[in-house]
């Protein structure tokens, strides 16, 4: 389901604006149809009380917490399964923050992402992205939602935007608490600008050189480390929002002097942050992370250099980090229990033959 049909739906019940909003209002806060104090107006109609069950059964059904992992340091990933069976990942993260999923798969294909390793499977729908904020806001206050989890979001981006809109809305999450993360794409530095919820962006930089790039995130646009930030630097004057570059720093990768420099020379003057991550490792991914002592100099010699570093751990390391290694984790116990299911049924049969 998408929002503009959700709407729909509520407008042919006989939803005026008022009672549209309350209902969008209530569900992405996870809060029941009586809760809070009514304003006048907002009383509904005798055929859209017919129609809400139904409506908000399959509000619902979208999707559910199919597993919990707490992390030591207050974030907790939860492997959400949406209504057809597939899976993504959202984080909760310390300090209200929530990280959501925008596709199931990813057809970037960044080298050090397990969510890439597997390609796209489909979008996710611009309602199963508000599912993700309810279902989280059933456990904690969310005040913060990046779509920095499964997905490209600039693949899926009517479906992203109407998410962005309803948060920054109803949703009732700053727009500045709205971040859009992307390895960049030409065509959401302008439509962005143009909506009425313009989110903050994190650009995924990783490296100064063009070659380099190509070769980490294989099927991202045709954008060069130049292009990306001087795009980002418009989107960033025009709504007041710096820019956040995101750098998952990979041991003898991009770790070397000449990247310290080509970031200097690219970010210099930048109304932006450097958010260097260090490698969290991934299962069957040769990459490594340097140690954390050389993360801290690099973060330091950044610093120095008038570059504003931020040096961050991704939440949740200790419960399987990367985005996609809990749907990947859950797809290798699925399959065990299905041989071991299918282990089971040929003795019986065989037992049956006897």
């Amino acid at each position: 389901m998408r929002i503009h049909e959700l709407k729909r739906r509520l407008r042919e019940a006989g939803a005026g604006p008022s009672h549209e909003q309350r209902i969008l209002r209530l569900w992405s806060h996870a809060l029941p149809r009586d809760s809070g104090r009514r304003l006048p107006g907002t009383f509904f109609p005798s055929s859209l009380l017919q129609a809400l069950p139904a409506i908000e059964a399959e509000l619902a059904g979208l999707a559910r917490i199919h597993a919990i992992h707490p992390g030591a340091d207050g974030s907790e990933r939860l492997l959400v399964a949406l209504a057809d069976g597939q899976t993504v990942e959202s984080v909760l993260l310390p300090r209200d923050g929530l990280c959501v999923s925008s596709q199931v798969g990813c057809a970037v294909g960044c080298q050090f992402c397990m969510t890439g390793r597997e390609g796209l499977l489909r979008q996710v729908g611009s309602a199963e992205i508000i599912a993700q904020v309810a279902l989280a806001r059933m456990r904690r206050p969310v005040r913060k939602v990046v779509f920095m989890g499964m997905g490209e979001p600039a693949h899926n981006l009517d479906n992203v935007i109407e998410a962005i809109d309803l948060l920054g809305t109803v949703g009732n999450v700053g727009h500045k608490n709205l971040v859009f993360s992307t390895v960049g794409d030409p065509r959401v530095f302008e439509r962005l600008l143009h909506e009425r919820v313009r989110p903050a962006l994190a650009l995924s930089l990783h490296t100064t050189r063009a070659d380099l790039r190509k070769t980490l995130l294989p099927r991202a646009p045709a954008m060069t480390p130049e292009q990306l930030v001087a795009a980002g630097e418009h989107y960033a004057r025009a709504t007041g929002y710096p820019i956040q570059y995101q750098w998952t720093l990979l041991e003898g990768v991009n770790d070397g002097p000449d990247e310290i420099e080509g970031i200097v020379r690219l970010l210099s003057g930048k109304y932006g942050v450097l958010n260097i991550i260090p490698f969290n490792a991934v299962d069957g991914v040769a990459f490594t992370r340097p140690s954390w002592e050389r993360c801290e100099q690099i973060a330091r010699t950044l610093h120095q250099q008038g570059i504003l570093t931020k040096l961050r751990n991704s939440a949740g390391q200790d419960v399987d980090g990367g985005c996609g290694q809990l749907r990947a984790r859950a797809a290798e116990v699925r399959v065990v229990t299905l041989r071991r299911t299918g282990e089971v049924q040929g003795n019986k049969a065989s037992q049956s033959h006897n």
